[in-house]
């Protein structure tokens, strides 16, 4: 079987009310079928690192579907290899055995304390 990477392609930046970009993540990541990849949302001590972190996967053509939840809780039927954790302001979604469908969008949402509103990827 040839070696081919996948690529997830990631939202750049979170905004949320009055479109203030409070959430950033890397632009892409990539890897190869059955590996690992992690991918990071960063905040601040007024979001993240008071509510935690929920991610969401949007196909092509799909409306969004929330991964995780409250930092590291799945819905049901969420595949186990999805898990998220969050260290401080940073939260992180791993894909552990990247399958072909997990090729897709990934944002991550956090509720900030100083806006009174929800932070999203658009």
């Amino acid at each position: 079987m040839a070696w081919s990477p996948l690529l997830l392609a990631l939202v750049i930046h979170c905004t949320g009310s009055w479109a203030q970009s409070v959430l950033t993540q890397l632009p892409s990541v990539s890897g190869a079928l059955g590996q690992k990849v992690t991918v990071s949302c960063i905040g601040s001590a007024n979001n993240i690192g008071i509510f935690g972190v929920s991610w969401y996967q949007q196909l092509l053509g799909k409306a969004p579907k929330l991964l995780m939840y409250s930092s590291s809780n799945r819905p049901s039927g969420v595949p186990d290899r999805f898990s998220a954790s969050n260290s401080g302001n940073t939260g992180s979604l791993t894909i552990s055995g990247l399958q072909a469908e997990d090729g897709a969008d990934y944002c991550c949402q956090s509720f900030d304390s100083t806006m009174d509103a929800c932070d999203f990827c658009y």
